[in-house]
């Protein structure tokens, strides 16, 4: 049987190289870590996760819960992979990185049919089936390989990463633990549905899942006074003429520019929170997310930035509970380029160019963690479908998988942006529903049924 070649050891390729692997196909999986790193990669391990250390939400009926669930019912080796290395998080599903990636390299390395090749790929490979998933920091020489191919004018944005503080450095006399509204994980807002997690998370947390580092009007405007004024990398000229901000991950001092009160109402807000102390809401709260399982290291969440390393330190220090704070990694910015789906690609990831070529992954457009692992599993599993003669499966736009792919391959190309999974992009119900919380429970119940159909009527085996 003729080899599948993935390019790039992210969520999405592995997602990809498990795929067509579990099905059959000997695959070639391409990394160039870790003897080329990219501007934000730090090991060789597959699947490093380079931002947060969330997935977002766990909960079914929200979007990213429901994507999540789809995938789990569909055989995700990156969706079993955080599952088991689950840190607490209230309603949302964050991982312990490092253990995460170890894991996902883990069972790609010991599968019989993978073979994981350190090397950077220069050239796409021609008469030979391949899914291009380098991601949105593919190396500029593969890069001008696919701007050739496309024939398309390459697009980018940016995207920024949050700091990761030691817990240690914080000072809890000053910050408290507390999950919005009291969403704790202990209360189990958020463990898979039934059937589908098999795996302990090993949630500890008696008191919530954040630490919450309180602001009062005076040190908020302190803060901010000092943010606005701190030095920024400078960008490259090429940068400055055409920068483009993802808007989901702007960076912070980005957000502040936009108003006084712009950082209060956005990754400051305080709703849902009481500080013990007190017994009121703060003016304005920095929340620190457990960023491993030991729970020694917290990012702080929304804080993505472009600020100097020193100024980082200087401002970020003013926060009450992190006047001595220690940061094991200080955010950066870096480029993320992704491709014009919609003009490329059909709903199935394939090239419309080219049948025994698929893409996956952020560089298609489908943003996020979970949003990215979904196209490389829709691409892993249609190159293998491609190459043993079955009918190449596009899921249904009811399901958020189907949704969000169709999404980024039949959107107007002329206004393409990168989309996470939400229910805007799912077709309305038949019988509409008032409440919001209840139509999406009903988006859901649909989703599920309709994958239900779509496993039902097929011979694949979808399990792990």
């Amino acid at each position: 049987m003729a080899e599948l070649v993935v390019i790039g050891g992210g969520l999405a390729g592995s997602e990809a190289a498990w795929q067509a692997a579990q099905r059959g196909i000997q695959v070639m999986l391409y990394e160039m870590r870790p003897d080329r790193l990219t501007p934000a990669h730090r090991t060789g391990d597959l699947a490093e996760l380079v931002c947060s250390n969330s997935l977002g939400s766990n909960l079914v009926d929200r979007a990213p819960g429901l994507l999540k669930e789809e995938l789990r019912r569909l055989g995700s080796l990156i969706m079993a992979c955080a599952d088991a290395t689950a840190v607490p998080a209230g309603g949302a599903l964050a991982v312990d990185r490092q253990e995460f990636a170890r894991l996902v390299t883990q069972h790609i390395a010991d599968h019989p049919r993978i073979h994981l090749q350190r090397e950077e790929v220069k050239s796409i490979f021609r008469g030979t089936p391949t899914v291009i998933s380098t991601g949105p920091l593919t190396s500029d020489t593969l890069a001008a390989e696919i701007a050739a191919l496309t024939s398309q004018e390459y697009l980018y944005f940016y995207d920024a990463m949050a700091p990761i503080v030691s817990y240690e450095s914080i000072d809890l006399n000053r910050a408290f633990r507390a999950s919005r509204y009291g969403r704790d994980s202990k209360r189990g807002a958020g463990a898979p549905t039934e059937g589908v997690g098999k795996l302990s998370t090993g949630f500890s947390s008696s008191e919530g899942d954040y630490i919450n580092c309180p602001m009062n009007r005076e040190e908020y405007n302190r803060f901010l006074d000092e943010l606005l004024a701190a030095e920024t990398i400078p960008l490259r000229q090429f940068e400055q003429e055409d920068v483009k901000f993802f808007e989901a991950c702007l960076p912070v001092e980005v957000i502040a520019r936009r108003g006084r009160e712009a950082l209060a109402y956005g990754p400051l807000k305080p709703v849902g929170l009481v500080d013990p102390r007190s017994g009121k809401r703060p003016y304005a709260v920095v929340q620190l997310r457990q960023d491993n399982l030991a729970g020694t290291l917290y990012n702080m969440v929304g804080f993505q930035t472009n600020l100097r390393w020193r100024e980082q330190e200087r401002v970020f220090r003013l926060i009450p509970g992190l006047e001595r704070a220690e940061f094991v990694r200080f955010g950066q910015m870096h480029r993320n380029t992704f491709i014009n789906s919609p003009a490329l690609l059909r709903p199935t990831m394939q090239f419309k160019g080219r049948d025994d070529l698929f893409f996956g992954g952020q560089i298609t457009g489908t943003e996020g963690y979970v949003g990215s692992t979904a196209s490389g599993l829709v691409a892993g599993l249609n190159a293998a479908r491609q190459m043993t003669d079955k009918p190449l499966i596009v899921f249904p736009s009811t399901t958020m998988l189907g949704a969000l792919c169709r999404y980024v391959t039949s959107t107007e190309p002329g206004g393409f942006q990168p989309m996470k999974p939400n229910f805007g992009l799912m077709p309305v119900l038949e019988r509409p529903v008032r409440r919001k919380r209840d139509r999406h429970r009903a988006y859901t119940q649909r989703a599920l049924a309709d994958l239900a159909a779509v496993i039902a009527g097929d011979d694949e085996t979808w399990a792990l």
